[in-house]
Order: structure tokens, then C-alpha cells, then sequence
């Protein structure tokens, strides 16, 4: 899998070659190869059949598309930290397949009724809305399976926290009831009148749970102690808010075509954005100022966070 986007001035290569969109790309096509093996017709054991069609539109729902920046969060954090690569994909993957069950989920019709993702049809449009709805079904049971398998991370006190931490980003103090709250603030239950704060909460939960969760499982992973997990959550739940403020810069600046799917939708709809609150150049100052907070977070690593720094500014930076 190769990355379409170009370097911003703050992650040029230097001297010994690094660059952070090779670096990205890179582990993208890791986990594709590892999300490939996971969605293929071999059966786990306990497992009875594997429905062609279902195997399909998860393989739709899934392969092909995306940056993987969930799972390279997980794999950067626990390298910089010393520790193994296979668990942190693993976890990884585990979240990115929660990721990917959210977003055939939020497309369908009752939701937010998308007819493109990644640049091809939705899950609902290329089957039907009960494959849609059962692919969803599948992939978060299936992240919860990678996560929790003993193959990748041996420990089960690790495995017991990974699957603990995956459930509640995941859940209704995090994306699903993020996404209840999205919903509403568009009226759907009646008016509401939402200011700066229920809008953060919002984005908190819906976007930046499981953005965050991903950095962590990598400090799980690599061993962190009390205080580095306290100081890569700060990381990671300044990130996700960055990313989820630069997404709504991109709805309304950035073409369907580079996005990939409809833009412009979130203000047709009337969704709580920073953007609406701020303005633009507030909300950009905004994604400046949380990639200032990345930074000071992953500081005492000097020069390991090199790329968790990359990161935080490609997050902002990124032009889809």
C-alpha cells in the first residue's frame, strides 16, 4: 500500500533516510498483509463456516483503503518503548477492525446514509443493508478475537487489559455512545443547543476514544510504567482531539474526490463541529495548539518520539 499524501515541511527525510509518510506506509502494509491472512477462508478453531458472502463484504468493508494510523499509533508507541511488534500489531489490528465495523455501521441509511467510502460504494450499496449490518456485527467480534488471542501477546494480564480498554473506547462511554450524542446533536431527538464543551465531549468520545485507546495499547505492550501511560493517554487524547478538528476542516474544505466520500454533509446536516464554534482560523489554531501538547507529552523520549511527533503534525497536516 502506498500513501498518495505529500510530506509536510516538518517530516522531510533527513541524513539516514527516515520519513514519516515511508515510515506510514510502511506499517500500513503490514497490518494489510496481517488483516488479509485474518479475513481469509482458513477456519479458527471453534469456528464452523465461514459464509462466502460475508467473508466478502468484510473483505469490502476492510482491505484496500485507509491509512491504518490506529494500528501504526499502537506499533510506533511500543517501539519507541522497546517493546514486540507482533502483539502491538496485533492490538493494532484489533482496533482497526473496530474501526472498520464503525464506519459500515455509520454509513447505513439510519445513520449517516453514505454511498462512498475510501473512494468506492459503502457496504449497504455494493450487498445489501442486513449484509451491511451483519459485516459490522462480524468485525467486532473478530477484534476482540485478535486482541484476546494468546498467538500474539502471551501475557495474559496484558490480553485481560488490551480486551478491557478496547471495550470501553469502544463502547457507550466512548465511540458507540459518541456516536449517539452525533446524532443527536443533529436533531434527530428533538432540539438541542449544544456550546463548546458538549461538543468536545462529543468528539471526545465518538473520534478520540479509540484513537487514544491505540496509543495506549502500544504503551501496554511496550511496558510502560504509570507515569509514561499517563503521559502517552495525554498524547494520545490530544491527538485524537487534533485529528478530529482537522477532519472537520477537511469536510468542509477538501473535494469528494480527494476525501474519497461525500464532503460538506456534516454542516448540511447541522452537526457540532469546532469548526461552526471557532471558525477556521480558530479551529486551525486549535490543531496547533494540540500538536503542541503532543509534543511536550512524548518529550522525555527525545529523540525515540520522533515519529509520535511525525504523527501528531501528519494528523493535522494530511490533505484526506
Amino acid at each position: 500500500m502506498t500513501s498518495t499524501q505529500s510530506p509536510t515541511p516538518s517530516v522531510k527525510a533527513d541524513a539516514s533516510g527516515y520519513e514519516f509518510t515511508h515510515r506510514l506506509a510502511e506499517v500500513a502494509d503490514t497490518v494489510e498483509r496481517f488483516l488479509v491472512e485474518r479475513l481469509g477462508p482458513n477456519l479458527n478453531a471453534g469456528e464452523i463456516a465461514r459464509p462466502p458472502r460475508l467473508m466478502e463484504a468484510m473483505r469490502h468493508a476492510v482491505l484496500g483503503g485507509g491509512k491504518r494510523l490506529r494500528p501504526f499509533l499502537a506499533i510506533e508507541t511500543a517501539r519507541m518503548l522497546g517493546g514486540g511488534e507482533d502483539a502491538a500489531l496485533a492490538a493494532g489490528a484489533g482496533v482497526e477492525l473496530v474501526h472498520c465495523y464503525s464506519l459500515v455501521h455509520d454509513d447505513l441509511p439510519a445513520m449517516d446514509d453514505d454511498d462512498l467510502r475510501r473512494g468506492k460504494p459503502t457496504v449497504h450499496k455494493a450487498y445489501d443493508e442486513a449484509t451491511a449490518i451483519l459485516v459490522g456485527d462480524a468485525l467486532q467480534t473478530l477484534a476482540f478475537e485478535v486482541t484476546a488471542d494468546p498467538r500474539w501477546q502471551p501475557d495474559a494480564g496484558i490480553r485481560a487489559e488490551l480486551v478491557l480498554g478496547l471495550a470501553r473506547s469502544s463502547g457507550l462511554g466512548g465511540m458507540v455512545g459518541g456516536q449517539l450524542l452525533d446524532l443527536s446533536a443533529e436533531g434527530r431527538f428533538g432540539p438541542v443547543d449544544l456550546d463548546i464543551d458538549d461538543t468536545l465531549r462529543m468528539q471526545a468520545m465518538k473520534t478520540g476514544a479509540i484513537l487514544a485507546f491505540s496509543v495506549e495499547a502500544g504503551a501496554l505492550v511496550g511496558g510502560a510504567n504509570p507515569d509514561e501511560r499517563a503521559a502517552l493517554l495525554r498524547y494520545g487524547k490530544a491527538l485524537g482531539q487534533a485529528f478530529q478538528v482537522a477532519d472537520d476542516i477537511l469536510d468542509r474544505e477538501a473535494s469528494p474526490e480527494a476525501m474519497g466520500k461525500a464532503t460538506g454533509k456534516d454542516k448540511d446536516a447541522g452537526k457540532a463541529t469546532l469548526v461552526d464554534r471557532l471558525g477556521l482560523d480558530g479551529a486551525r489554531a486549535e490543531c496547533d495548539r494540540l500538536v503542541a501538547v503532543c509534543e511536550e507529552a512524548v518529550a522525555p523520549w527525545g529523540e525515540r518520539a520522533r515519529v509520535l511527533k511525525d504523527a501528531a503534525r501528519f494528523t493535522v497536516a494530511r490533505k484526506a
